[in-house]
């Protein structure tokens, strides 16, 4: 599903969508875009409210933090992975596919 465009989405930025009534975190990593759930698997927080530092999102809620590449863990409290999601850039625009 087309979701923006890809200057709809700032370097360093993270930026919430919904796609088939699922909110999912846009995340711009030194100009790469990858696609996860807006969900903390700690206390179903909002990631795409928290922080973007590098690689990694940072739950505002208790600060678990997620590799937005994979989903994996690398701060607890949080011992689960986020699902991350296919994005794909075509002729500038952007689309993900929740499948």
């Amino acid at each position: 599903m087309r979701v923006g465009r890809l200057e709809d989405f700032p370097l360093g930025k993270v930026r919430v969508v919904r796609i088939e009534g699922e909110r999912v975190a846009i995340c711009n990593v030194d100009g790469t875009l990858y696609a996860v759930e807006d969900r903390c698997t700690h206390d179903d927080g909002p990631l795409g409210e928290g922080e973007l530092e590098g690689c990694e999102i940072e739950c505002p809620r208790h600060g678990a933090r997620f590799d937005v590449r994979d989903g994996s863990v690398t701060q607890m409290p949080a011992v689960y992975p986020i699902e991350t999601f296919e994005l794909e850039v075509v002729d500038g625009q952007v689309y993900v596919s929740l499948d």
